[in-house]
């Protein structure tokens, strides 16, 4: 099969398309035919030698966590996901076969129907950054009327999904974003969009329960920043890996609490998403839409911080 491979760590030009053996499915696993594959910023931690790299085992790998595309083999006869059924869902590389391929596997955990409101591209746009914006917004911090929730890169592909996620809950959204995507992240359903680039943010809004920040400290020290503007033992919750390090002695210093989150393939929760979707609560936005082949360019992208919204790999015709 077709895919995008990579031998070692390295920059965006590591990346390149080869012809590789197609993935058996095992035990409760689905064969997929990829149709569309999301790009996340994970994606190129790993290509950078960080993120999931450490879990890799043997080269060349393939990336991509993200996919939308049709069932070839379902893990059994009677499965109500059968051939031809066109489904969405993540993976975890380098756990299971990357998304950058024409086929993958995944187990049964890790599918759900696609919306049948979405086309392909904007359905791979969905899971990794929905679940994780789910995880962050509605598991951990509990969003609900009255709470204020500061969210930091609100027009990114995580940060879009907690804008609507928050806002559907009834907090009381703030969103941090660029000039050029305030009339967006109020569409999303954010009250106040605060221009991170016109000072700093912490002088321009009063105290909040909740902060999901989508950079840490990797970006002017937002973790660090956002830690002050928390009231007494309110929540930060912290998204990026590796991005906040001193994040849990910062904030017992301040008396707040804090935590990371890390996301995992959940069906199910991604089956709500699906009917937030399908009501027309929450919308995906598509950024840009490359082919296979560019993925090193998707990279590119990726990690200039200032998409909005999702990028994604345009692999197969349906």
């Amino acid at each position: 099969m077709r895919a995008v491979t990579m031998a070692a760590p390295g920059g965006p030009e590591v990346l390149e398309t080869s012809e590789v053996e197609a993935p058996t499915r095992v035990n409760a696993e689905f064969l997929i035919k990829v149709i569309a594959a999301g790009v996340n910023p994970v994606d190129a931690k790993t290509r950078a030698g960080h993120g999931a790299w450490a879990g890799v085992t043997t080269t060349p790998v393939v990336l991509g966590n993200d996919f939308s595309g049709i069932v070839v083999e379902a893990p059994y006869e009677s499965h109500p996901l059968q051939p031809g059924t066109e489904v969405y869902g993540m993976g975890m590389v380098p756990r299971m076969s990357g998304a950058y391929a024409e086929y993958l596997t995944v187990t049964a955990l890790s599918v759900a129907r696609k919306p049948p409101s979405l086309s392909h591209v904007e359905a791979a746009a969905v899971p990794l950054a929905a679940l994780t914006a789910w995880g962050m917004v509605v598991e951990t911090a509990k969003a609900h009327e009255g709470q204020r929730m500061l969210i930091h890169a609100g027009a990114g592909g995580v940060g879009h999904f907690a804008v609507q996620f928050a806002s559907y809950f009834g907090a009381h959204v703030i969103a941090t974003g660029s000039a050029r995507n305030a009339a967006f992240l109020t569409e999303l359903g954010a009250a106040e969009v605060v221009d991170y680039t016109a000072g700093p943010f912490e002088e321009a809004i009063d105290p909040v329960d909740v902060v999901i920040d989508l950079v840490g400290n990797a970006g002017g020290d937002t973790g660090s920043r956002s830690l002050a503007v928390l009231r007494p033992g309110a929540l930060y919750v912290n998204g990026p890996t590796g991005s906040f390090p001193t994040m849990s002695a910062e904030a017992e210093a301040l008396g707040v609490r804090a935590t990371g989150f890390r996301v995992a393939p959940d069906a199910a929760t991604l089956s709500i998403v699906t009917r937030l979707i399908e009501s027309g609560d929450v919308r995906v936005f598509v950024d840009r839409v490359l082919p296979l082949e560019e993925a090193a360019e998707a990279h590119r992208l990726i990690e200039s911080g200032h998409t909005r919204g999702k990028i994604v790999l345009a692999v197969a015709d349906v």
